[in-house]
């Protein structure tokens, strides 16, 4: 049997990224449908219901943001703010592996009431920013782009980023739900302008602001079930939405859940913390250490003889 957090195989029609573009109008985009990726990595964790749809939409964002650009390690999207849910973290790395977490108040998420469903972003995340970070190993600039949370939904909070920061026009549509045996789904369109070219190619270009919302009308014209449905493929999605304005699609990004903890790098941790700070991590039935992976709930456990080999260093 595989470890619990042993990436699963790529395979399938579903847990991928389809890239495309409208010709007609210069535009490009993304299609995100998650199934039983977002599924496992919501299911180890007992989160309430209001808390695992939106880390699911955060996931669906972060893969749509991360197929956008081009980058060798990890894209990582994370909300914080002073509202009920504290914290969010949804990562994507170059090779198509996927984790999240949150961190709530469960006081304060039963005090939300209504207000979850009219204004989800307020009523869950409070005041707060929105950090988009792109990690590509030792020797390399680390990129973040922060902006403050604004709108009723991520999405909205996503859109408001890139016009605030990138001053790129982006159109966004997400949604979540579950299958009829409960699975978790989640499904979603991204549609960005393309640059401008150069030259008298632009001024011919078709990238006019009527081509911009023709397009935001039929990406709002998909419904939601369209967009979790695993027996609807991508493509037959994009060409009855894009048809008339000619679709050209790309080979997909295949995802899966995975995990990048270990004992290791837990062994690793604990041998930069002074030996006695970790008494408290001491399970008291046990008398061992625990320490879980706040993304897969992977639990590692040393007791004192492993401990002596953490801190063998020391002795020597």
């Amino acid at each position: 049997m595989s470890e619990p957090n042993t990436p699963a195989p790529l395979s399938g029609s579903d847990d991928l990224v389809q890239p495309f573009q409208i010709e007609a109008s210069r535009l490009r985009g993304r299609m995100v449908r998650l199934g039983p990726a977002l599924d496992e990595i919501l299911t180890r964790h007992a989160y309430p219901e209001p808390v695992a749809k939106f880390l699911a939409e955060t996931m669906a964002l972060a893969v749509l943001l991360a197929s956008m650009l081009k980058y060798e390690g990890i894209f990582t999207l994370q909300t914080k703010g002073d509202g009920p849910i504290r914290l969010m973290v949804a990562d994507v790395t170059s090779v198509g592996d996927v984790r999240a977490y949150a961190q709530f108040d469960e006081a304060a998420l039963t005090a939300a009431g209504d207000d979850v469903t009219i204004a989800p972003a307020p009523a869950l995340l409070g005041r707060g920013h929105i950090a988009f970070t792109v990690d590509q190993g030792q020797n390399t600039d680390r990129y973040q782009g922060i902006v403050e949370l604004y709108g009723k939904t991520l999405a909205d909070c996503v859109q408001h980023y890139f016009r605030q920061s990138e001053q790129i026009d982006t159109g966004l549509r997400v949604t979540v739900g579950r299958d009829a045996e409960g699975h978790w789904r989640a499904g979603g369109l991204m549609v960005q302008r393309m640059p401008p070219e150069q030259g008298t190619a632009a001024l011919l270009s078709s990238d006019t602001e009527d081509d911009w919302r023709r397009a935001m009308v039929l990406m709002a014209s998909a419904t939601d079930d369209e967009l979790l449905s695993p027996d609807l493929k991508a493509n037959d999605l994009l060409f009855r939405l894009f048809h008339e304005d000619g679709v050209r699609v790309w080979a997909p990004h295949h995802l899966r859940f995975g995990c990048r903890c270990s004992r290791q790098r837990v062994h690793d941790m604990l041998g930069n913390l002074p030996r006695e700070e970790i008494e408290h991590l001491k399970v008291e039935e046990t008398g061992k250490v625990e320490v879980v992976c706040q993304f897969c709930s992977t639990a590692y456990h040393f007791d004192d003889d492993d401990l002596d080999r953490v801190y063998g260093a020391e002795k020597g």
